[in-house]
């Protein structure tokens, strides 16, 4: 029995360049399932992605992976040198589908309904980050960035075209970006720590508001001594003074430490998202 591709509606031009198709998963002409692919440019290069990947007739008759190599190659035609697939938490027969086709988990997506939240604590204060002081900020939050993003695949200068596109995306006006929060944590007069929350994101798929934790970083010789903790409730409460009762956040599979956080915290997996070279 052949497992082909067909598309289930015309290429869609996508908002920040790139491109992108939904397609649907035939079996000898019958429709058994759907994915969708993906792709976006930062600088020379572009990165795809396959998601959405359901196969709804024939499960483990290996349909799921021939529609994935058939993205992967759909992928390639678009001159991608690189795939990401999305995985939800709650799919574990996908999971395993994904790391037998020789992907590796980059980073998870994570959320918290979001309640009460304590004041905080004594002898530590935020501070906004102005337009004096933002260009300082920026290179170290960048410079941070880019090494979690060549740790999880890129190449260096892949690292730099996509923080730059990030970048140019998502903080068009520096300090005065609106919908952003951009803080720095101080005990005393020592800065120690920095936050940046996004915080008009959207509804999720039930409807609701959410924010999302952009970058929480702690000075290296203040980590282990709850700084960490006080920038993430610290973004729980510019959440919900913005009207959001959701917020996220990614975080990198190999930062243990700020797993463990996330997870005392109440912050629950939503997704996997695992890439692989092409």
């Amino acid at each position: 029995m052949t497992t082909t591709l067909r598309p289930a509606g015309p290429e869609e031009t996508l908002p920040d360049g790139g491109r992108g198709r939904p397609w649907l998963v035939c079996a000898n002409g019958r429709t058994v399932g759907s994915v969708r692919t993906s792709a976006v440019r930062y600088g020379t290069h572009w990165a795809g992605r396959i998601d959405a990947l359901q196969i709804t007739e024939g499960l483990r008759r290996g349909r799921g992976t021939v529609a994935a190599l058939a993205a992967e190659e759909v992928l390639r035609s678009w001159d991608c040198t690189r795939a990401e697939v999305v995985v939800p938490a709650q799919a574990p027969a996908a999971l395993a589908l994904a790391l037998a086709l020789g992907y590796t988990e980059t980073n998870r997506k994570l959320l918290k309904d979001l309640g009460e939240v304590p004041p905080p604590a004594p002898g530590l204060t935020l501070r906004p980050i102005g337009a004096a002081e933002f260009p300082e900020w920026l290179a170290a939050a960048n410079a941070e960035y880019q090494e979690h993003l060549v740790r999880s695949g890129l190449t260096p200068e892949q690292a730099r075209q996509r923080c730059a596109t990030d970048t140019r995306n998502l903080l068009r006006e520096g300090a005065d970006t609106p919908g952003v929060a951009l803080r720095r944590l101080y005990a005393g007069e020592r800065a120690v720590g920095s936050l940046w929350v996004a915080l008009d994101c959207g509804p999720l798929a039930d409807g609701r508001q959410h924010s999302w934790v952009m970058t929480v970083e702690v000075a290296a010789d203040r980590r282990g001594q709850g700084h960490g903790r006080e920038l993430m409730l610290a973004a729980e409460r510019e959440s919900l003074a913005a009207g959001s009762r959701v917020l996220g956040l990614n975080v990198y599979s190999d930062n243990t430490v700020a797993i463990r956080l996330y997870a005392s915290l109440g912050y629950r997996p939503t997704t996997h998202v695992l890439a692989k070279a092409l």
